[in-house]
């Protein structure tokens, strides 16, 4: 970072410390929207029996921010190249803490729903911006270090949301989750305004592609809710058909237009360097099989051993703890060896975890399922951040924006298709045997088979991280 980046961020900043700070603004970040999505996700119920609303209304209070985080991360990454990323993530924080409590606030369902909407704007801001402002603050040789600790933030955040929520919703109600988010946020916007460098934008007299902006947020907002509900509406539903149909044809009227455009809002000359394309294949793949563990497993430990929700969620948290530690290693060694091998090995280990998943039975140990997942997480860890840094550090500066919505964007989506994925094959065992979750034996058989096909999955991200070339 150059001195005159440094001169505005703030007194004292000019130190070799100040990108530690740096990185805790961003990290603070990291943890909240994270602690804020796993605790939500544990409180669904609690939050049903008081609105009194069925299972499919409630459930959009998770769907709507899936939805609107992915429709609009590419926008904001693109404005936040154009207008400054500080100045988007400071105000995606703010956003996001005034939406918190209005959404503690709720006195009904759907104003619950619709601050859900307004709090993705604000989370979508943030995920966007925070990572380019890492890799710009952090030389190359630290940048996977510093990317491998604020990935140990989230998984911190996921770790903590289930237990930490629920011991602060049998003390003080549901909202509370909401209104927690109020003094944290105001950390995290001090942090920011004080240590985070103003950068005032490479690009400000492009101007904004709105119709390439628009086009993507249908066609995708549209093949997610495809994805998200095809479980519940049925995959061969002339609405889930329909829904896949529009998005298809939606998001190749995207590409078309941002091939002519002048100041496309997607720079797809990007995916043309093979580091960079891979590596967004490579996490959506990851993701793919992340998320079928966390959809598959309580199926497997509830339903089909029978265990208690409190055990099941003690069981789960092996795999965040084990990633929340092997990220910042395999960051900083990715810094040192190059970053295809620690993301080649670590989609191989994910896959090695996803076959031991899929051997669990009715007899299996309270050990053997805490080691199977832990080596899920072991993998996981070990990927994330040497394959996130050789995306953002394949883009050129002014595009780091847009190359962190791009990574984002195949996140969300590929939580969106594990999900799908998984109970795809998991229901459609379940049908073929004529069975439902009461017969142990079907669902032992269905997360098997689902297992399996993550497994395979995970190795393929093994070839593509493999092949990618050197991200160094």
């Amino acid at each position: 970072m150059q001195t005159s980046e440094l001169s505005n961020a703030g007194p004292g900043i000019g130190s070799l410390s100040h990108k530690w700070w740096v990185l805790l603004a961003v990290g603070v970040g990291s943890f909240m929207t994270a602690l804020d999505g796993s605790v939500v996700n544990t409180i669904l119920p609690i939050i049903s029996r008081t609105f009194g609303t069925d299972v499919a209304t409630i459930e959009w209070v998770i769907t709507v921010y899936l939805l609107v985080v992915s429709g609009l991360l590419l926008s904001l990454g693109r404005l936040g190249d154009m207008y400054g990323h500080k100045l988007m993530f400071v105000t995606g924080f703010f956003i996001f803490m005034c939406s918190s409590a209005v959404a503690g606030a709720a006195a009904s369902a759907p104003a619950l729903i619709a601050a859900r909407g307004l709090q993705a704007v604000g989370g979508a801001m943030t995920l966007a911006n925070g990572p380019p402002i890492i890799t710009k603050t952090f030389p190359p040789t630290q940048r996977g270090q510093a990317l491998g600790l604020a990935a140990t933030l989230t998984y911190l955040g996921l770790t903590a949301g289930p237990s930490l929520g629920g011991w602060l919703t049998g003390l003080f109600g549901w909202r509370i989750i909401f209104y927690i988010n109020v003094p944290v946020g105001l950390l995290a916007i001090a942090l920011g305004l004080y240590f985070i460098p103003r950068d005032a934008g490479a690009e400000k007299r492009e101007p904004f592609d709105l119709l390439g902006a628009c086009v993507f947020i249908a066609g995708l907002v549209t093949l997610l809710l495809a994805l998200n509900q095809g479980h519940a509406w049925g995959w061969g539903s002339t609405t889930i058909l329909g829904l896949l149909t529009v998005a298809v044809t939606v998001l190749v009227g995207f590409v078309l237009i941002e091939r002519r455009v002048t100041s496309p809002m997607l720079d797809l000359s990007l995916f043309r360097k093979r580091v960079f394309s891979a590596a967004a294949l490579a996490a959506v793949l990851n993701y793919i099989c992340l998320y079928s563990v966390l959809f598959l497993m309580p199926f497997y430990l509830i339903h089909g051993r029978g265990f208690s929700p409190a055990q099941a969620g003690l069981l789960l948290t092996a795999q965040p703890l084990i990633m929340a530690v092997a990220a910042p290693l395999s960051g900083t060694l990715s810094d040192r060896i190059g970053s295809r091998l620690p993301a080649t090995v670590g989609m191989a280990i994910m896959s090695a975890g996803l076959f031991l998943l899929s051997r669990l039975g009715p007899d299996s140990s309270f050990q053997t399922i805490a080691l199977s997942l832990a080596v899920v997480g072991l993998g996981t860890g070990i990927f994330v951040s040497p394959n996130n840094s050789a995306l953002l550090g394949s883009a050129p500066r002014h595009r780091q924006g847009i190359a962190a919505a791009i990574l984002a964007t195949a996140r969300n989506v590929g939580m969106v298709l594990g999900v799908g994925l998984a109970g795809a094959v998991f229901t459609t065992v379940l049908a073929a045997q004529g069975e439902a979750l009461n017969s142990a034996a079907s669902v032992f058989d269905a997360t098997s088979l689902a297992f399996l096909v993550a497994s395979g999955l995970a190795l393929a991200g093994a070839a593509v991280s493999a092949l990618r070339g050197d991200g160094r």
